[in-house]
């Protein structure tokens, strides 16, 4: 429910989060200036349905007596479409919007009666629109009842650099958000977006996780100290050195956080080593800290620097069974 917009154009300060539902301007035809822009409260209507007069299969045969026959074909169509589309007015609905195309029959005849539409809106918006507002997307506008229609708080066509965004704001079920994220190159803005799915998927993980590890680079240290401590007590040489070399790579990871820090970071792992080895009580939550003047090492569970222990298992996981992988290659 969370939808990711990219915007080329400004700067990476100028991203910004809907609470609701964004997507871009889809194809228009003439009439849609005419459309109202800004609406307060707006009622919604969501469909599967095609509102464009159609050319006739090549195929199709008719086969008719006289030219009044023929007029009355043609108006069949035109009759159908306007059926359809006051029927959509008698609910109510200023927000009109489709999966499929709204030709400019229809968008002008919404304009001309202060209604806003939108055809080929893609599948995946059109779902998080229905979640967000309550709304359900129609199939016919026959016997269409209050709750199949949606609303939310505030609705607005807003210019993001080169682009057009339809907005959807303070919906009623609160269920849906968009960030919209600006830059001055797609591949800034890509890169963008892939730190923040990170970090959305660890946040997601968070509320899934029923156990909590300190962050920080803590939890490696505790357990590369522990390790080392174990390799001690065995007898064979072979597996010592085994443990001790094992217990030793964890180190790689409060070692990188500390240079991606710009820190010291020999200086970091000697301070972090003692802190583990000599405070019985406290030390195991001693982590690399990054923040501002105090950049060092602090306690990262009380500093509220956790990760989910189901995320360290994994990590740990993956990386015995790829060096395990690497070590069986002759």
């Amino acid at each position: 429910m969370i939808g990711i917009k990219q915007v080329t154009g400004g700067s990476v300060s100028e991203s910004f989060l809907v609470e609701g539902v964004a997507f871009k301007k889809t194809f228009s035809y003439a009439g849609f200036e005419q459309q109202p822009k800004k609406l307060e409260k707006p009622t919604i209507i969501l469909l599967k349905i095609e509102l464009e007069l159609k050319a006739e299969r090549d195929n199709a045969e008719v086969r008719i007596e006289n030219v009044d026959d023929f007029q009355k074909i043609v108006d069949a169509e035109w009759t159908i479409i306007y059926e359809k589309m006051d029927k959509m007015k008698c609910l109510g609905a200023n927000i009109v919007l489709s999966q499929l195309p709204i030709g400019d029959l229809a968008t002008q005849w919404f304009a001309d009666r202060g209604i806003f539409c939108a055809g080929r809106v893609d599948k995946d918006d059109m779902q998080r629109l229905a979640k967000a507002t309550g709304a359900s997307i129609l199939t016919t506008v026959n016997g269409v009842s209050e709750s199949s229609l949606g609303r939310c708080g505030y609705f607005e066509e807003r210019q993001l650099g080169a682009e057009r965004f339809n907005i959807f704001e303070h919906c009623k079920h609160g269920k849906a958000t968009t960030i919209v994220i600006r830059g001055g190159a797609e591949q800034f803005i890509k890169e963008a977006e892939r730190s923040l799915n990170d970090a959305i998927m660890i946040v997601r993980r968070c509320f899934k996780a029923s156990k909590i590890v300190p962050g920080g680079g803590a939890f490696e240290m505790e357990l590369s100290k522990n390790i080392r401590f174990y390799a001690r007590l065995q007898s064979g040489r072979q597996v010592a050195v085994r443990n001790q070399r094992f217990g030793k790579a964890l180190e790689v990871i409060p070692r990188t956080i500390a240079d991606n820090a710009g820190l010291d970071s020999l200086d970091i792992m000697n301070r972090l080593r003692h802190k583990h080895a000599t405070d019985k009580e406290t030390g195991k939550y001693f982590g690399v800290n990054i923040a501002g003047t105090n950049a060092g090492i602090c306690n990262t569970y009380s500093s509220f620097v956790w990760e989910p222990m189901l995320v360290k298992y994994n990590a740990l996981s993956a990386a015995c069974e790829a060096a395990c992988t690497i070590l069986s290659i002759d």
